[in-house]
């Protein structure tokens, strides 16, 4: 459940605080990538452990008027005083711009490897 949202989360998802707090990540999530999330996050629970707290993690995101964006983030877990995990906070920045622009070079780089096979 999202508790918290500050005004870069706004920025980036479309969406006000009022409109998500209280809600899952199912929000942003597409579809097609909801059980991988949820099962990434239920092991992260179990086990204690994450390698997105120093590798980060780049995955497809919605934004609220629909269209996909592409995000990039790392995420802490969040424990209690008697040291259990209480949530996970998550650091994220909208990478689409970059995104885009590497899936054109790489487009670029496959029509100019044809043309030099021809």
């Amino acid at each position: 459940m999202i508790t918290y949202w500050n005004p870069a989360a706004e920025r980036i998802f479309g969406h006000c605080s009022t409109d998500v707090l209280g809600q899952t990540l199912d929000i942003i999530t597409p579809t097609q990538h909801q059980k991988r999330h949820w099962d990434g996050y239920a092991k992260t629970m179990q086990s204690g452990q994450t390698r997105y707290g120093h590798s980060v993690l780049r995955v497809p995101a919605l934004h609220k008027d629909g269209h996909t964006i592409s995000i990039a983030f790392t995420i802490t877990l969040l424990h209690s005083d008697a040291h259990e995990i209480t949530g996970i906070a998550a650091v994220i920045r909208d990478e689409t711009a970059q995104f885009m622009q590497i899936k054109g070079l790489k487009q670029r780089i496959i029509e100019l490897e044809k043309n030099a096979a021809t």
